[in-house]
């Protein structure tokens, strides 16, 4: 027997989930269905850093984030703040006076697309705020403000409308209220979808199961494009893999009261000679020489819980499909991530003779060249991609959801909507212009390197 969907959801990660709840509960779509193959939320949501901010360098990515922020803190009130949403903001620390610049040249540039006022931190004008930028300008105001930084800090900027939450528990909650307005999800593969005419007509399921519906939502996160591609579509999407370590900080090193911390300076790691000798026996070349990918982190969890969290991507991994299970790092990358995060927090050097306890996972994330998200109808009528979210999905998931639910619904969208379509790559003027566009990568945010 053949069932009926008013909408296929493929892929029960954050995106999707937020699709989900965007289309059952917020629009009334009735009989929405996500199909995965895994738990919901299980792949790739709840392995990222969990944290959402407005600094992006161009308008529609400020205006989106801007818009998922502010129904996140919606849902937030609307659940009791199931998902423990904070609101302490992103601190970009640096010892370079010429990074310092561009940080600020880049909130400025962040500030004049909406995302909140610049101010200098420590000013006699300076006043409490709970949106835009402070910008620290010499270390003492800095340490002042954050006195567990390295000496080595000359000064930050910090992103105000920022902070983290609980992936988990915000699909959770979001799966919950939608499974109230008769959403469900089906545990199983799309390995096909059906078109009539032009037309979406139905999804054959890996158990021969069929669901006839004239809506999917491709929201397949790294198996976005073998999922396009039954429809004849070619994502221009790479696969980043990512990887996170949370430690068990026995010792306070971490401070609980701390934003979310990045370190924008390359690394060198202070490796005794022994510990090089034998790095450089075993092939570990790139933790012997400077690094110049930012290294950050954040506290996990309550101002109670042990736990803080760390990510450095020393060593990328792309590749144009991913493979699984997703490779993972080598055996060093829970030392050299502490020692990278020492260079910001001295008091985390009282791991060197002994690493605590740690927990290491990690996932690929979906990128586009220009790290733009794809969001909107693509392909045969009715088929919707909710994807290229790259390591922010989590950010904009709340926005991205409501922009699906606009197009699919025919609601009045928003003026960033054509930004995310997949028809701007049948722009010649746009394609010429990719190599120039500023991606918004946390590696990207300050000086160019």
């Amino acid at each position: 027997m053949m069932r009926q969907a008013g909408a296929v959801v493929v892929g029960a990660g954050i995106a999707g989930v937020a699709t989900c709840y965007d289309l059952a509960v917020v629009r009334g779509v009735e009989g929405v269905i996500v199909v995965d193959p895994r738990p919901p939320l299980s792949l790739t949501s709840d392995k990222s850093s969990e944290c959402y901010r407005n600094f992006f360098p161009n308008k529609p990515m400020v205006d989106l984030t801007n818009r998922s922020i502010d129904i996140l803190e919606t849902l937030k009130e609307q659940s009791d703040d199931f998902f423990n949403m904070s609101r302490r903001g992103y601190l970009f620390v640096t010892g370079d006076p010429e990074q310092l610049a561009s940080l600020t040249r880049a909130a400025e540039a962040s500030s004049g697309f909406g995302a909140g006022p610049v101010r200098i931190a420590g000013s006699a004008a300076d006043v409490e705020e709970e949106t835009g930028f402070d910008v620290y300008q010499n270390p003492e105001a800095l340490l002042d403000r954050f006195p567990y930084l390295s000496d080595e800090a000359l000064g930050a900027l910090h992103v105000l409308r920022g902070g983290w939450f609980s992936a988990q528990q915000l699909g959770a909650w979001m799966l919950e209220q939608a499974r109230g307005r008769g959403a469900e999800v089906v545990v199983d593969e799309v390995v096909d979808i059906k078109t009539l005419r032009g037309k979406v007509a139905g999804v054959l399921l890996k158990s021969g199961a069929r669901i006839s519906t004239p809506v999917v939502v491709n929201a397949a996160g790294p198996m976005s494009k073998p999922l396009a591609r039954m429809v004849g579509l070619e994502l221009p999407l790479q696969a980043s893999l990512h990887h996170k370590v949370s430690f068990r900080d026995h010792l306070g090193a971490f401070p609980r009261e701390a934003p979310m911390l990045l370190w924008t300076d390359p690394v060198s790691i202070d490796w005794s000679g022994t510990e090089r000798s034998d790095l450089e026996a075993e092939g570990f070349h790139e933790l012997l020489a400077e690094i110049t990918t930012p290294v950050f982190g954040r506290p996990e969890g309550g101002l109670d819980s042990p736990f803080f969290e760390a990510l450095w991507n020393y060593r990328p991994h792309v590749r144009d499909d991913p493979t699984w299970p997703a490779p993972r790092p080598d055996f060093m990358f829970p030392e050299a991530v502490l020692r990278g995060m020492a260079a910001m927090l001295p008091s985390l050097a009282g791991y060197r003779d002994q690493l605590p306890y740690s927990v290491v996972d990690g996932a690929y994330v979906m990128k586009t060249p220009e790290n733009l998200p794809l969001i909107g109808p693509a392909g045969p009528e009715g088929f919707h991609l909710v994807t290229g979210m790259s390591g922010y999905g989590v950010m904009i998931c709340a926005a991205a959801a409501e922009l699906v639910g606009s197009h699919l619904t025919g609601s009045d969208l928003p003026g960033y909507a054509d930004t995310f379509l997949l028809s701007r790559y049948e722009d010649p003027e746009y394609l010429a212009t990719l190599d120039l566009v500023d991606t918004g990568e946390l590696a990207k945010q300050g000086k160019k390197r």
